[in-house]
């Protein structure tokens, strides 16, 4: 591909993905593919210098971090649960009106003595005696929750990595707690469980950012300014 070509990524499915598309369409960037809309690399009308990928969330992060991308559309948590060498080569240029949604830290209705991350702490050093291990933190969300737990003073707990359907975990018995990015707490309250009163870890959107090693890229900057004003 021309190192030339200013390389836009966003989500490849879902609302973010419509959202996405219309904001572009919004600044008269209106995407086309040559193969089908299946294709995941789509052109824009009268911009021959642009061209969008359609990817993971989690992916455009990464893609801009190295350069690959220039300008992406992801959610603030995503950016914020990745390793700081890829956090400092993105620039956040814009937070977005959707993708609205919030990390949190949630528990079994079970748990009666369980309200705030103070009783987790109490709770923890309880199960740690009573089980002889540790409470297990089930989630996708490692960096983000271990840091939102050892600042409450949380230390008494392992992290287990969630790779499908974190509300699933407690009834699976994998882990005693979870921390899940929710909307709307229907899930959460449909799986029998609920969030610590003061277990709000990140509060998220969709953005819009930019590669801090793309800077010098021909037209970015005012391509930047088209899509922020």
């Amino acid at each position: 591909m021309n190192k030339e070509k200013i390389k836009i990524g966003i989500v490849s499915k879902g609302r973010l993905k419509e959202d996405s598309e219309k904001v572009l369409k919004k600044k008269k960037l209106r995407i086309f593919f040559e193969r089908g809309k299946r294709e995941l690399i789509g052109k824009i009308k009268g911009r021959p210098n642009i061209s969008v990928s359609f990817m993971h969330a989690r992916e455009i992060l990464d893609q801009l971090s190295i350069g690959n991308l220039d300008i992406g559309i992801s959610g603030l948590d995503l950016l914020k649960e990745s390793e700081i060498n890829i956090q400092k080569n993105i620039k956040l240029e814009k937070k977005l009106n959707f993708g609205f949604a919030t990390l949190v830290l949630a528990c079994p209705n079970e748990f009666i003595d369980l309200f705030t991350t103070l009783d987790l702490d109490e709770v923890a050093e309880n199960y740690k005696k009573s089980n002889k291990s540790l409470l297990k933190i089930g989630t996708k969300y490692v960096n983000l929750t271990r840091e939102f737990l050892y600042s409450r003073g949380v230390t008494n707990f392992t992290i287990v990595k969630s790779l499908g359907s974190t509300e699933l975990m407690c009834a699976m018995n994998t882990a005693q707690l979870i921390s899940d990015i929710t909307s709307s707490g229907t899930t959460l309250k449909q799986n029998n469980l609920r969030t610590l009163n003061d277990g709000q870890i990140l509060k998220s959107q969709a953005c819009i950012f930019s590669s801090k090693k793309s800077k010098k890229k021909k037209g970015l900057k005012s391509l930047i300014r088209l899509l922020t004003k």
